[in-house]
């Protein structure tokens, strides 16, 4: 009985959490609207990068259209531990630094109502790289969780006001976590790594509504992706008797199941202009973060052992305003404000999810080279303040408890957009 009690803490204190190392939905892949704070998401169409945003929004592009995106990522979420952390060790330092990012997105106007493009981005998933020594080892030590989308597109325009548009979601997973393992009655950790990599489907679709030429709304939905992870455990240094529990389960070289579910959205949006030089941006979103918090983790032995673990994880929303002024010396500029409601409670934040709710703030500025090249630069803080966290998985996991405080990230990003 002893061994399968061991057996139960160490896949319940490690599995699910390396299933969630970092993973996080980001609507900034260096495109204009990372300085709206993606305002206007479903409805700016302005540029090729539509093709992520809303298919539909293709239509309004009349000419061949170019866009690259560049971004890079800087994550500041250091840990404090309190003094309820039962295991040694540092704070972890600053588990996320410089993350890179960005896309490529290409619209072509194969006639006068139907337009071809296709996307490569990435915009689900994050890394997390916390020191060796740090009290939340027996939770996370580092990893990566990513989703590489490419999206092929089509967009019709039904008439002069209602566009329809779609795109096939093909999103490459890659999957790469390590954990410490408590060693007990010794002063060495062992360690567990599990990595995959995968490919998942959905799809997008959306709606473009033109009233007049001074407003428009957009609708768009994006489908769930299932990443079916799934690997070998990779052990090294377990002490004598750990290992031999885990050998005599049948769990040393057994395959875990981490399956996982990028969540599925829908964002309704408005562009108005206000007059010659205003306009005035809009959204209102929804996440099913939901069914990414379930997890199922599955020893596929000839006896086994499947362990369901909910995260608790809950549905988020999302609103953004913000405004475009553009000038005739060529020069536009923006400006957008966001909120995204938390997809954990304080109760159930991890180290290998911190997150909470987040404000956005973004400023963007785009300069007209040429009547073929667009040059755009943009800046923007995600502010998600005070993270607390009060985990405990039993005796080989011990009690994490502390807080990331001024939590932020912050996003810069460049553009590139040839119109052909």
């Amino acid at each position: 009985m002893s061994r399968v009690i061991g057996v139960v803490l160490l896949l319940l204190s490690l599995s699910p959490s390396a299933a969630q190392a970092g993973g996080v939905f980001l609507y900034e892949v260096g495109t204009p609207d990372v300085g709206l704070a993606s305002a206007g998401w479903a409805a700016r169409a302005e540029d090729a990068a539509t093709i992520l945003t809303n298919p539909a929004g293709m239509t309004r592009l009349e000419k061949n259209d170019l866009l690259l995106g560049f971004q890079a990522l800087y994550g500041d979420i250091g840990f404090t531990p309190n003094s309820q952390t039962t295991v040694s060790g540092g704070d972890g330092g600053n588990p996320v630094g410089w993350f890179p990012g960005g896309g490529v997105f290409y619209v072509n106007p194969s006639s006068d109502s139907v337009r071809l493009g296709v996307a490569v981005t990435g915009n689900f998933g994050l890394g997390l790289d916390y020191d060796d020594d740090w009290a939340g080892r027996y939770y996370i030590q580092d990893g990566t969780l990513l989703g590489m989308s490419v999206l092929p597109a089509i967009a019709w325009k039904v008439n002069d006001k209602f566009s329809i548009g779609a795109a096939l979601n093909a999103t490459y997973g890659i999957f790469d976590t390590t954990v410490a393992v408590n060693n007990p009655l010794t002063d060495d950790d062992g360690s567990l790594k599990l990595d995959d990599t995968v490919w998942g489907f959905g799809g997008n679709i959306g709606f473009l509504f033109e009233p007049n030429d001074d407003t428009r709304f957009g609708l768009t939905y994006t489908s769930s992706v299932g990443l079916d992870f799934g690997d070998v455990p990779e052990f090294a240094g377990l002490a004598t008797g750990l290992s031999a529990n885990l050998e005599a389960s049948g769990l040393l070289d057994s395959k875990i199941d981490l399956s996982m579910t990028v969540p599925q959205t829908a964002m309704a949006s408005f562009v108005h202009k206000l007059n010659g030089r205003w306009a005035l941006l809009g959204n209102l979103g929804w996440q099913d973060w939901s069914s990414f918090g379930k997890v199922d983790v599955q020893v596929n032995t000839d006896n086994p052992t499947s362990l369901t673990v909910d995260q608790n994880f809950k549905d988020t929303w999302h609103a953004a305003l913000g405004a475009q002024s553009k000038n005739e010396s060529g020069w536009s500029f923006s400006f957008g404000a966001a909120y995204d409601s938390s997809c954990v409670d304080d109760a159930d934040r991890t180290p290998t999810v911190p997150v909470g709710q987040a404000w956005r703030f973004g400023f963007g500025a785009q300069r007209r080279m040429s009547e073929t090249f667009e040059l755009g630069l943009a800046y923007e803080l995600a502010w998600a303040g005070t993270l607390a966290v009060d985990q405990e998985r039993g005796p080989l996991s011990g009690r994490l408890a502390g807080a990331y405080n001024e939590a932020a990230m912050h996003f810069l990003g460049a553009s590139l957009r040839w119109g052909l």
